[in-house]
């Protein structure tokens, strides 16, 4: 994988992909370049088997404290429209990997959305998550106003999008935006381990079962279950389910191969 200006990449033991946001001097705000880099990373260990899951982080001071906003300041609704920054979103959405976000410090703005955008969160106690866009005149624009609906509801929603008030980790943990909530000094220890864990089960199950979950938020219930069925009957033509079932009645570890 190629080298990058805004973020770092690593491989740790066991599977895991792990992606750092790496523009400490502006508390990682996410510049179109830096969302240029994140794709390509996380489009490059998608297509890597050997990776399961992957971890995205900021630094302790900030997991990413949103837009870049020197590069809008000046810009027209024209220029905003010719930029199409958001296809960039849209690729991360279609990431098949589980993706899990290790957040300390501000994930606000596009930082929270982005987080929102992983499947699961485990967040430092330091972590504070907002949605402040109204305070410079705008509104969230990256799928705040959806993805946070959706996790916290309507009520706690609509106070952070149209007061700008952002939440600690606690308060994000109780209304559902976050997995868990650790000290500062192992949050990133805590996501790699929530993250092993989920690169150890079958990777066929582990995708198909989270393009379950997310079918669940475009869908209806009538819908959403028929997807459901497919995928859980599609998982019987698989090694995988034939080894898992072999091993549990043997009573030993299963051997995925990942087929």
């Amino acid at each position: 994988m190629r080298e990058f200006e805004c973020i770092r990449i690593y491989q740790a033991a066991d599977g895991i992909g792990a992606i750092q946001i790496n523009r400490p001097d502006k508390l990682n705000a996410l510049s179109l370049q830096t969302m240029r880099e994140l794709v390509d990373a996380f489009e490059a260990f998608d297509a890597d088997e050997s990776v399961r899951c992957i971890v995205l982080h900021g630094d302790k001071k900030a997991f990413a404290a949103g837009a870049d906003i020197t590069e809008m300041s000046d810009a027209t609704a024209i220029d905003m429209l010719g930029r199409d920054q958001f296809t960039r979103w849209d690729r991360l959405r279609k990431i098949k990997t589980p993706v899990v976000a290790a957040v300390s410090g501000f994930a606000l703005g596009g930082g929270c959305e982005l987080a929102m955008i992983c499947d699961m969160i485990v967040a430092a106690e330091s972590a504070r998550f907002g949605q402040p866009e109204i305070k410079i005149g705008v509104m969230p624009g990256a799928g705040g106003t959806q993805r946070l609906t959706r996790a916290v509801g309507k009520a706690l929603a609509m106070e952070m999008v149209l007061t700008g008030r952002m939440i600690s980790a606690r308060e994000a943990h109780t209304a559902g935006l976050v997995n868990r909530v650790c000290p500062d000094a192992v949050y990133l220890e805590e996501a790699i381990s929530l993250a092993r864990s989920v690169a150890s089960m079958p990777p066929l199950s582990v995708r198909l079962g989270k393009e379950a979950v997310l079918k669940a938020f475009d869908t209806s219930i009538e819908s959403g279950l028929e997807f459901e069925r497919k995928n859980f009957y599609l998982l019987f033509a698989s090694e995988d389910a034939r080894e898992g079932m072999t091993a549990f009645m043997e009573k030993r570890k299963p051997d995925w191969s990942g087929k």
